[in-house]
């Protein structure tokens, strides 16, 4: 592997799914070839939200807001987010986002997970509307 990596987030493939066109999610953890944490972006359109929940048994996330605002569901309780929040969520608490009407811009840090992943999705009644 070499020494460094350098990978433009935005010129990654779209791994927002065609059933959720108001999200656009750069992965770049195999792009950077990174041994022990990933990167990536995801943005949602105004008002937009993430279908589901999901947790992980042992990955621990970060996530920073870098535009707009909108709210985190962790677990049961709603937190307000705005630009420059960073939101650190243990592994075992379902987290989901909810842009407000300027959208939603996250960036998400996660450690190495284990192999063949760790996450959990949510019962889809998870957001309760």
């Amino acid at each position: 592997m070499a020494d460094y990596t350098l990978v433009n987030l935005m010129e990654l493939e779209n791994r927002g799914s065609d059933a959720y066109a108001t999200r656009d999610i750069r992965l770049a953890r195999s792009s950077l070839e990174t041994e022990h944490l990933g990167i990536s972006r995801i943005q949602y359109g105004p008002d937009a939200r993430s279908p589901r929940g999901h947790r992980h048994r042992e990955q621990e996330e970060v996530y920073l807001v870098i535009g707009g605002s909108g709210q985190v569901k962790l677990d049961d309780e709603l937190r307000e987010l705005k630009q420059w929040d960073v939101v650190r969520v243990a592994p075992l608490t379902f987290r989901g986002f909810r842009a407000g009407p300027d959208g939603l811009d996250l960036i998400a840090i996660g450690s190495d997970r284990p192999e063949g992943g760790d996450g959990e999705q949510s019962p889809d009644d998870w957001w309760g509307d």
